[in-house]
C-alpha cells in the first residue's frame, strides 16, 4: 500500500509532456514483459499487473491535469 501511496505522490510534480513520455515507456516495458512471458514464464508474472495499474495511475493523473482538476 506504502508503494502506491508513494507512487502516486511522486506524480504530482510532472508535468502533461513527462506523464505522456512516461506512458509510452511504462507501454513499451509491458509490452516487452508480455512478450517475454508469452516464450517462457516470467518470474515474477504478477509484474504485468502492477505495471498495468501504474500506467493506468499515470493516465489518471493526466487526465487530471487536461481537466484542470
Amino acid at each position: 500500500m506504502a508503494k502506491k501511496v508513494d507512487f502516486v505522490k511522486s506524480l504530482g510534480g510532472l508535468s502533461e509532456v513527462e506523464l505522456t513520455a512516461k506512458i509510452k515507456e511504462d507501454e513499451m516495458r509491458i509490452k516487452k514483459l508480455m512478450f517475454a512471458h508469452s516464450l517462457s514464464p516470467l518470474e515474477n508474472p504478477q509484474s504485468i499487473r502492477a505495471l498495468r495499474r501504474d500506467i493506468a495511475r499515470l493516465k489518471t493523473q493526466l487526465r487530471k491535469i487536461q481537466i484542470g482538476a
